[in-house]
């Protein structure tokens, strides 16, 4: 294997002049039009250029909208891919579901994208934002909180007050609208419902419930912006009001389709906490003491229950533990402290059927009860049962620092989500930059059971080759050595202040995240460097990527939530550094299981599933450099497997067509122009 990165050219994904065109479609006149220099989008956006990439991913949407297909379609950054699916899908979409990664986005395409185009085409569609339940305040449970006072801090009590204000003046009584209570502020779990504490149709407020508004301005739009939690949630739990509207719907696109596998894992999967345990204590006490004072002594009745959960995180270490079950030694505590708390949740049962007859809150109580014990009844492996290939699952702990949870994750969610695309003919999109590893979408298709189905590609508009290079420092050590963060940052700061800051330092850990802040912090003293430092933990994402582009000159140390959804345009980014190829840790048991059953299978399950995973993780963090058609910048990755490694070849010529070099004085002299 050469030492050096040959320069790019064809032989790195498809030729040259590879074009992913279809034959003529029946709307394709009209797109030209709507795309091209004298069409309505350009007076619409200001910033708005034809692009030939997404006039052409515009006719291949439209093309399987009209013809109810599937479509995997991976568009470069700069391409335009909102508008791309956007413009067919509100001309000829019919009922149309958008699913987004993240509820910035879903506010993203709401507020602005949506109404621009709409305006824009004059489209007549009527529109709707549909969250999950825990982003409305909750009638009930607000008007509860504020009776029993439960208050734990003086912000939660100006938080409450704030919250109270509100709901008598929100239309929707989605809390991204309240800017002055933080998202993640604790007072929000007391004044919003859950799947389980959720009253239903007994609800005295069930008619103004904002939950059931936006469900029902759902059922009733022409498009609706949900996120692929929410999607996925509901097809796992018939729970959120997607259930009622994928019968209807015509064209399903999903956004930031990438992480879509992660997700629907998540959601298809069954997990349970102690932490719900302790969740349901609380509410039979403030249930119990309100509604049956005179019956048992309700402190006593969940104490025990309480102790039980606690005893059961007890008995792993603090916090980072992953353990599938066969992992967990047969003389562990766990399991007698496993059996004690099923015990004491049929002991509360018990009480609770006494009871729940004195209101419908304790009934509700009794149900969560019921259901929480079935759930820990059917966490356990039957070795003698044969399970059908499409229900495979792998059982596995985690320990986290106040609370354990116990997971029952599918080994592969393709024959699941091939079931939910069954029945109703429609048109599926799944579009992203990054679904492909070198052209080739065999990974993405193959997890979401697409296999064979129609996939396109269109490259960015950007000029990667003038815009930016790709550096593989030399001399660095394995990534497993001792002392490799340190390394690396001594390898990085010549290159971060020859940028003037203006950095991404991307980590694989939150371990290394803090070390390099902590290195860093001290070298920007001791050299004199006046660059703002932001890390990751000690603000809000939102706030730390704010103060970031304000400074123009910051260094901001991240990992897993700035690899992908982070757009900083323009100078103030000009420097991505990533420490190591983003491989999964190899203590997750899920993983672990996987590549046992492809081995088993006659596949490498490195080879197959590691590294497609870690070459789509790493485009998405390269993709964080070039936002623009005038930025410019560095892609420096520091791991010397890039180099070293046979399947290092396969990861860079998946990435942009940057300039490629090991010399640092090159790049030095990249940023001089830059900073004269």
């Amino acid at each position: 294997m050469t030492d050096q990165l040959p320069a790019p050219g064809a032989a790195d994904g498809a030729p040259a002049d590879y074009s992913p065109q279809e034959p003529a479609g029946k709307y394709d006149a009209e797109l030209d039009r709507l795309f091209g220099v004298g069409g309505p989008l350009a007076p619409a956006v200001g910033t708005f250029k034809p692009r030939q990439s997404q006039t052409e991913m515009a006719k291949a949407i439209a093309s399987a909208i009209d013809g109810q297909k599937v479509l995997m379609a991976e568009a470069g950054t700069g391409t335009g891919k909102t508008f791309a699916y956007l413009v067919p899908a509100l001309l000829w979409g019919g009922k149309t579901i958008v699913s987004t990664g993240t509820k910035n986005l879903q506010d993203q395409l709401f507020l602005r994208d949506i109404p621009t185009i709409r305006q824009a085409l004059k489209a007549p569609v009527s529109v709707a934002l549909l969250k999950g339940r825990s982003n409305y305040v909750c009638h009930f449970h607000l008007e509860r909180t504020l009776q029993n006072g439960r208050l734990t801090s003086r912000d939660d009590v100006g938080h409450l007050r704030e919250i109270s204000r509100f709901i008598k003046m929100t239309n929707s009584g989605d809390k991204a609208e309240l800017a002055k209570v933080p998202e993640n502020a604790s007072v929000w779990n007391l004044v919003t419902s859950t799947r389980d504490t959720c009253m239903g149709a007994e609800c005295q407020y069930y008619q103004d419930c904002f939950v059931m508004k936006a469900r029902r301005e759902a059922q009733q739009a022409d498009v609706v912006v949900v996120n692929h939690h929410l999607f996925f949630a509901d097809v796992a739990l018939k729970d959120t009001g997607v259930a009622e509207l994928l019968p209807s719907a015509n064209t399903i696109i999903f956004d930031e389709a990438h992480q879509l596998p992660d997700t629907a894992t998540l959601f298809f999967g069954q997990s349970i906490s102690t932490s719900q345990v302790l969740e349901l204590c609380r509410d039979v006490l403030a249930e119990g003491l309100a509604h049956a004072r005179g019956g048992p002594d309700w402190a006593k009745v969940v104490t025990v229950v309480e102790k039980a959960a606690r005893d059961l995180r007890l008995t792993f270490p603090e916090g980072g533990t992953r353990l599938s079950l066969p992992q967990v030694p047969p003389t562990s505590n766990f399991f007698p402290a496993l059996d004690k708390l099923k015990e004491e949740l049929d002991g509360l049962i018990d009480v609770l059927e006494d009871q729940a007859e004195r209101a419908e809150t304790l009934e509700a109580c009794r149900v969560r009860a019921v259901e929480l014990k079935a759930a820990y009844d059917a966490w356990k492996a039957d070795p003698k049962a044969k399970v059908p290939e499409g229900e495979q699952a792998v059982l596995w702990v985690e320990a986290f620092n106040s609370s354990l949870q116990l997971h029952k994750t599918p080994l592969s969610i393709a024959p699941i989500f091939q079931n939910q695309r069954e029945g109703t003919p429609r048109s599926w999109i799944f579009t992203s930059a990054t679904l492909a590893v070198k052209n080739d979408f065999k990974h993405f298709a193959d997890q979401m059971g697409l296999t064979g189905e129609p996939a396109l590609t269109w490259p960015s508009p950007f000029n990667y080759g003038e815009q930016g290079v790709l550096y593989v420092p030399t001399g660095l050590p394995e990534p497993n050595s001792m002392g490799y963060t340190d390394a690396v940052v001594d390898c990085a700061l010549p290159v971060i202040e020859a940028a003037g800051g203006r950095t991404f330092f991307l980590c694989t850990t939150i371990r290394a995240v803090n070390r390099v802040a902590e290195r860093l912090r001290t070298e920007f003293a001791e050299r004199g460097l006046e660059f703002p430092l932001f890390v990751q933990g000690e603000r809000g994402r939102t706030e730390l990527l704010d103060s970031f582009r304000n400074a123009g000159n910051a260094v901001l140390v991240g990992s897993q939530s700035f690899w992908e959804g982070v757009d900083v345009r323009g100078d103030a980014l000009s420097l991505v550094i990533i420490d190591k190829l983003p491989f999964a840790p190899p203590d997750d048991p899920v993983l672990a299981a996987r590549i046992e059953v492809m081995e088993k299978q006659g596949m490498n399950g490195f080879m197959h599933h590691q590294l497609p995973e870690a070459i789509i993780t790493l485009k998405q963090g390269a993709g964080r450099l070039i936002r623009d058609v005038d930025d410019r910048g560095v892609l420096m990755i520091c791991d010397p497997r890039l180099i070293s490694k046979p399947y290092g070849r396969r990861i860079w010529q998946s990435l942009p067509p940057f300039k490629r070099t090991r010399v640092q004085e090159e790049v030095l002299a990249f940023f001089k122009p830059a900073a004269e």
